[in-house]
This record gives C-alpha cells, sequence and structure tokens, in this order.
C-alpha cells in the first residue's frame, strides 16, 4: 500500500508512519513543520515539506499516486481554539477542504481522518458511543465535526470513502524508543506531568478536585499512540476492502483520573512532581469515557498498550533520553 500522511512530522503521525513501514508500506509524510519535527521523520519515508493551506502544493504530492491519505494536518489545542479561533478556521476548515478536494482530483478515493472526542461535547452519558450526540464545546472540536460533515457530502456525491476516527486522549512513545523528539510546548495532563518531573517548569496546575469522582479530579480516557497508530492500519485496510464510509471511536474505555496520573509518574520517574491545586475550568467534564466496541467490531482494534502504567513508563523513557542528549552538549 503507497500511504500519504499529511501532518505525518508530528507527535502521532510519526507513530503512524512507523506502523505502515512495519508491515512495508510506501509512506510518504507532507508536513510544514510548524509543531512537526524532521528529526522523528524515519529516513524511509518520502518527505515533502508543504502546507495544506497550498492548493499547488497538495496537488503536486497527490499527483505521485497513493492508495490512501491520512489527515493529521490540524491544530488541537481546544483552549487555544476559543482564543484564536481564525487560526483553526484557516487551517482546520480550509486547509482541510484544500485537501479533500484536491483528493477528490487526484482520484485518491481512501481518506482518513484524525479525527477527536472534542465532537461529543459535554457527555450526556458514559461509556461515549458513536451514537452520542455531537455538540463541541470548543472551537477545535467544532472543525473536527465540520470536516465529517464535509467528509460525508463528498463521499455522497463523489467516488470517495473516508473513515474517521475519534481519539480519545492520546498518550505515551513508541515502547522501542524509537520515537524521541518531544512535542513542542505541551499543553496535554501527561506531557507537562513529564515536564515537572524533568525539572522544565516548576509544578503542575491541577484544574479541579471536587469533582464527583472517586478521589475528586477529572477522569479521562487515555490511550496509548501505539494503539492509535495500529488503528490507521486498519482502517486502511478496511477502506482498501470494503469501500465504505466508518466514524469510530479509538479509546481503552477505562477511566483515569488526574491524581492517578499523578501518582503513577511520581512511581515511575521517582520524582515528588509538585501540584497546585486550582478551580476548574469552564466546561470541563467530570469524567469522559470512551465505548470503542464498535472499532473491535468493524476494524478487529484493540487497545493493547494503554494501560496507566504502558504510558507514563514510555513517555518518562522519552524525557530521560532527551535529558541525557541535552547533559552531552552542555
Amino acid at each position: 500500500m503507497k500511504v500519504l500522511l499529511f501532518g505525518g512530522a508530528g507527535y502521532i503521525g510519526t507513530h503512524v508512519a512507523l506502523a505502515f513501514l512495519e508491515r512495508n508500506d510506501t509512506v510518504g509524510i507532507f508536513d510544514n513543520l510548524s509543531s512537526g519535527l524532521r528529526s522523528n521523520v524515519d529516513e524511509r519515508c518520502r518527505f515533502i515539506e508543504g502546507d495544506i493551506l497550498n492548493k499547488d502544493q497538495v496537488k503536486a504530492a497527490l499527483s505521485e499516486g497513493w492508495d490512501a491519505v491520512v489527515h493529521l494536518a490540524a491544530f488541537k489545542a481546544a483552549g487555544e481554539s476559543m482564543l484564536k479561533p481564525f487560526k483553526y478556521s484557516e487551517n482546520n476548515i480550509t486547509g482541510s477542504l484544500n485537501l479533500i478536494t484536491e483528493c477528490v482530483r487526484a482520484k485518491v478515493k481512501n481518506f482518513i481522518l484524525s479525527s477527536s472526542a472534542a465532537v461529543y461535547g459535554e457527555p450526556s452519558y458514559l461509556p461515549v458511543d458513536e451514537s452520542h450526540p455531537t455538540n463541541p464545546t470548543n472551537y477545535y472540536g467544532y472543525t473536527k465535526l465540520c470536516i465529517e460533515e464535509n467528509l460525508k457530502w463528498y463521499s455522497k456525491l463523489k467516488d470517495f470513502n473516508f473513515v474517521s476516527l475519534r481519539y480519545f486522549n492520546a498518550a505515551g512513545y513508541d515502547g522501542d524508543g524509537r520515537m524521541l523528539g518531544l512535542e513542542m510546548n505541551p499543553a496535554n495532563l501527561i506531557p507537562v506531568v513529564m515536564e515537572v518531573a524533568a525539572g522544565l517548569r516548576p509544578n503542575l496546575l491541577v484544574f479541579g478536585d471536587d469533582y464527583d469522582t472517586p478521589d475528586g479530579t477529572g477522569v479521562r480516557d487515555y490511550v496509548h499512540v501505539t494503539d492509535l497508530a495500529k488503528g490507521h492500519l486498519l482502517a486502511a485496510d478496511y477502506l482498501l476492502k470494503n469501500h465504505q464510509n466508518l466514524i469510530v471511536n479509538l479509546g481503552s474505555e477505562s477511566g483515569l483520573s488526574v491524581q492517578q496520573i499523578i501518582d503513577t509518574a511520581r512511581e515511575i520517574t521517582g520524582k515528588g512532581i509538585d501540584v497546585q491545586y486550582v478551580e476548574r475550568r469552564p466546561g470541563d467534564p467530570a469524567k469522559l469515557i470512551a465505548s470503542s466496541t464498535k472499532a473491535k467490531k468493524e476494524l478487529g482494534w484493540v487497545a493493547e498498550h494503554s494501560s496507566v502504567e504502558s504510558i507514563i513508563a514510555s513517555t518518562w523513557k522519552v524525557y530521560q533520553a532527551n535529558q541525557k542528549k541535552s547533559a552531552m552538549f552542555k
């Protein structure tokens, strides 16, 4: 299979590329390197530097002939999306429409979207399945839902099929240490915890410790990035075999509280990890847990690596490697 990953130099994209490479597929990566890392791009990949806002660059990349496209080229910070909606509308909506349109023109019929549980908004029941109402509470989630709706229309009107993978909280790193580039300016809990453990920031802010949960902190569904990567392989195979659309959740189906993450990180890293408990953030639900039954049934996908210990240990290994590398050059 020949697969082109847009945004493939990013945290999730490089793990997806590795998964395709491991089964000897031909992999291309198209990225503007605004947040992705060239150093994390495997030398076996065809690398194309470009931007999805540039139609000519997208068209040229797609002209090389690909069996499937994976779209990971989106900004993803929910909080930032509420402050900078123009940034998110331009890249996540306009850029995505450019990409979808050029895929149709290039007769690339199989499209995999990196979507998000943010499309659901405040959960009205748990676990959240794909029948749950979609009512995003942040602009980032809206941009993902908007692209899903456009994919449905394009599929009706053109010879074109898609799988939308609604990720829950991506976490962890390749267990064999083959991905060592850290995310730039991380906003998610686990990398922030790691930065505190590594001495890169003084403390961790925990937003709310009075939720209706066992320890008072918010509960989320964390899924290991290696498991997410496997989901993309299965999605590509599904499209080539079935020529049908599919929307599925990818989550571990188990909830981890913020406090559980902190306690496990303290145990694995041996670091104290200073914490400050502050007021809740508006719109943060007490719990958000996935149902991945549909992904299991339709794709045969299971979350094999998504234990809290595996997630924290694989992430800490990368932070330690970067600390050692930095010490060598001092």
